[in-house]
């Protein structure tokens, strides 16, 4: 297993790369199999949600290859309609499956799906999403067992309680390849799902409503290949603005490059703005100018364009930072929480109430043995190392690593001291001479 090792109380200086989006990337993955033939997918991240559903879909039958910063994707042959337990346990996005593969082959057999260990996240939005497109639906020993009549689905209309990223995208995929037309209502608005749709019509799929929170799709026989460039990813974009302001120089420039401030919404901008940092925004670069004293600003996260809940655990340790008490309140996954213990060992004061977290800031934060339990949750714990005093050990950077591209790398080369290393969790401590 490795780990990260992290001195603090290194300014964080320079220029810090934002890649590419994985949670776009994983949905422009599974439009790919809806048309025969390779889809030359650019920008899509290194990491390992994307080795996890490459896997995915070379099971199914695609080939999968990388080609610069990219992939191919050859869809010639989809032949096995499964997505196995095995994988999708590691990564929810694989239930994307279930969509793509009634879309392409009128029939599906996906496991329910895993990710990140915490919350319960049904799926019965995806579900019953597929029943009103005319999907039959069993389950059998963990998996959902659907298909068409006839091989393909007939269309419908979806009204989405809540709005749901994973169904919407679920939707469009099985309903692009349907006979009639479909209506999904609430529809999720994210950027990720906008840039996903512009895939989807480049590929041939009709869609109307793209980025509102009504879309209809008419259904056409089959997509064809395309060539498409994924977006930034917004989620590394707040988390290296939270960085660059709490362990930045004040009042010097923190420079994020390869950037789209537009698709982190009003809230989050306004949000930092109000902590005393700035930021100036030239055409894909922004730069951050942390402030003398940061302001403690509660949050409260809400889907989009609101704040995302993405980035709460990041916020957390900002407002660790700050002089006085503020909440943050995450009313999308209300127990989202597990990173606060973690960081309560590092010296956060910090109190969770239901859905709500009280953080008295002016604590010196100071290093510790700390376990990732989820990928926002380890990324938190990485900030909250980079201010704190002494040396902290970030165990379990799987889950980091399901979603941050060469992080130790990128701050590294901005002045932090941080690096990976190989350890054994199971290892007997050493016995004092």
């Amino acid at each position: 297993m490795e780990k990260l090792v992290i001195t603090g109380g290194n300014a964080l200086r320079g220029t810090l790369p934002i890649s590419a989006s994985k949670n776009a990337a994983l949905p422009l993955m599974a439009a790919a199999i809806l048309g025969p033939g390779t889809c030359r997918l650019g920008r899509i991240p290194q990491l390992r949600d994307i080795t996890t559903f490459s896997h995915v879909l070379r099971i199914a039958g695609a080939e999968v290859s990388r080609e610069g910063d990219g992939l191919l994707i050859d869809a010639s042959r989809i032949n096995f309609p499964e997505a196995p337990y095995e994988l999708v346990k590691k990564m929810r996005a694989s239930f994307y499956m279930l969509g793509a593969l009634l879309g392409r082959c009128g029939r599906a057999r996906v496991s329910l799906p895993g990710g990140c260990a915490w919350g319960p996240r049904p799926v019965n939005l995806h579900i019953d999403g597929m029943k009103a497109l005319g999907a039959t639906i069993d389950l059998e020993e963990g998996y959902v067992v659907a298909s068409a009549p006839n091989g393909r689905l007939h269309g419908g209309t979806i009204v989405l309680q809540p709005s749901s990223v994973g169904a919407t995208v679920n939707l469009l995929l099985a309903a692009s390849t349907a006979r009639g037309g479909s209506r999904i209502e609430n529809a999720a608005i994210e950027p990720d799902v906008v840039v996903f749709c512009e895939m989807l019509q480049a590929m041939g799929a009709r869609l109307h409503g793209t980025g509102t929170r009504t879309i209809e799709i008419e259904g056409v026989p089959l997509l064809r290949p395309a060539t498409f460039a994924n977006c930034p990813d917004r989620i590394e974009l707040g988390t290296f603005m939270i960085a660059a302001a709490i362990a930045g120089i004040p009042e010097k420039p923190v420079t994020l490059t390869g950037a789209r401030a537009d698709h982190l919404g009003q809230d989050f901008m306004g949000a930092f703005l109000r902590t005393g940092a700035r930021f100036e925004i030239a055409d894909d670069k922004i730069l951050i100018i942390p402030p003398e004293v940061l302001t403690p600003v509660s949050i409260v996260t809400a889907i989009y364009p609101g704040f995302p809940t993405d980035l709460q655990a990041q916020w957390t340790v900002l407002l660790a930072c700050c002089e006085g008490t503020a909440t943050v309140t995450d009313q999308v996954y209300g127990d989202r929480f597990n990173h606060i213990p973690e960081l309560a060992r590092m010296g956060i004061e910090v109190r969770v109430n239901g859905n709500t977290v009280t953080v008295a800031g002016g604590t010196k934060l100071k290093g510790a043995r700390v376990m990732s339990t989820d990928l926002r949750a380890s990324v938190s714990l990485v900030l909250a190392a980079m201010v704190a005093e002494g040396t902290t050990h970030v165990g379990r950077i799987y889950h980091l690593d399901r979603g941050y591209e060469r992080l130790e790398d990128k701050l590294s080369t901005c002045g932090i001291d941080i690096r990976r290393e190989a350890y054994d969790e199971f290892a007997a401590p050493e016995v004092p001479a």
